[in-house]
């Protein structure tokens, strides 16, 4: 069992950065594979980032490609999305998830565990 927890969220003018931190539980955290996702109100939830379990493999959405980093640091059991650049096109509920994979997926129904998100706004 792992339990996540998102951090870091908040309002932040456009063109402004935001940290995210998403702090895990459980033994074997560098066995998980995690990604990013968000969702918007009125929309479906969409993949942001994804990094493999030695953090050696990591991917992208598109529209963030560029501006959003992702990393971890498997002692400290915590993934990180830096946010910088920052569009009102950003804000959205910001979730972390694991899978228990060593590689890492575009699709949030190959995640097994889950965070309760943190809040992105970013204004005009």
């Amino acid at each position: 069992q792992v339990q996540l927890v998102e951090s870091g969220g908040g309002l932040v003018q456009a063109g402004g950065s935001l940290r995210l931190s998403c702090a895990a539980s459980g033994r074997t955290f560098s066995s998980y594979a995690m990604g990013w996702f968000r969702q918007a109100p009125g929309k479906e939830r969409e993949f942001v980032a994804a990094i493999s379990g030695s953090g050696g493999s990591i991917g992208y959405a598109d529209s963030v490609k560029g501006r959003f980093t992702a990393s971890r640091d498997n002692a400290k059991k915590t993934v990180y999305l830096q946010m910088n650049s920052l569009k009102p096109e950003d804000t959205a509920v910001y979730y972390c998830a694991a899978a228990r994979s060593s590689a890492w997926y575009l699709r949030a129904r190959m995640y097994d565990y889950w965070g309760q998100g943190t809040q992105v706004t970013v204004s005009s």
